[in-house]
């Protein structure tokens, strides 16, 4: 069996961006191996047998099996991390990450993007309903909260919370609710200064964009409206990872 770690998924998946930013701020060396969402491969016996739940990302170490973006960034942390910064051990700090994560998990996620990406791809339909956009607004307002004591989102330092926040909020950002930088001038600044991690063009940025790319082809003209409407200054962040 082989002892380099082997991460299943593919770039155009948030949650799977959250494990690439993980391992690339741990410095670790790993496999990628791509699953064809579109072609179903996560159906496939050879993966389910790996992951019952067929979803990605999944992570292979050794004889073990990890799945789910924040399981496994958590476990990345645990076991490879030269210091806890990322997942403190202090039982608040990482009580705060942990509930970053999970607002992630079931509101970012599960409520915004997900319920948007189902239809859209599953139903193929052209408009996004104008009450899904609003549910991202409000979240917005959430993350913009997070912020108002600390430069990120559960605490002084950079997190996996930030991983996690970022892989899915940049997603919002690119493709759906262009961020405000005058209504949210904080998140704004995060999402700043999360670009400009050296590893985020790679990790983050380049699965973001594959994946405008595909939603855009979806519903250009809903699309190309969002922005024509954003008031988000120059845009020059918009642009980095093009």
């Amino acid at each position: 069996m082989s002892t380099k770690l082997i991460l299943y998924g593919t770039k155009h998946s948030a949650p799977v961006r959250t494990v690439l930013l993980t391992l690339s701020a741990l410095d670790i060396e790993f496999e990628f191996r791509e699953v064809n969402l579109a072609a179903k491969e996560q159906l496939r016996t050879e993966f389910t047998k790996k992951n019952p739940q067929h979803t990605v990302p999944a992570l292979e170490d050794g004889e073990h099996i990890i799945v789910d973006s924040h399981a496994i960034a958590g476990y990345l942390v645990r076991k490879y991390g030269k210091d806890d910064t990322l997942y403190p051990e202090d039982f608040y700090a990482r009580a705060m990450v942990d509930q970053r994560m999970y607002y992630e998990a079931t509101t970012l996620f599960a409520t915004c993007l997900k319920q948007i990406i189902g239809p859209l791809f599953r139903d193929n339909i052209t408009e996004v309903p104008k009450e899904k956009f609003e549910q991202i607004r409000q979240s917005y307002a959430v993350l913009e909260a997070f912020l108002v004591e600390t430069p990120y989102m559960a605490g002084e330092h950079l997190t996996i919370a930030d991983f996690s926040i970022v892989s899915t909020t940049s997603t919002l950002n690119f493709t759906f609710v262009p961020i405000d930088k005058e209504q949210w001038p904080r998140l704004a600044d995060w999402l700043t200064r999360m670009e400009a991690l050296p590893y985020y063009a790679e990790a983050n940025g380049v699965g973001l964009k594959g994946f405008a790319e595909k939603v855009q082809s979806k519903m250009p003209k809903q699309y190309e409206k969002l922005w024509k409407k954003s008031i988000c200054g120059d845009q020059k962040w918009r642009v980095k990872v093009m």
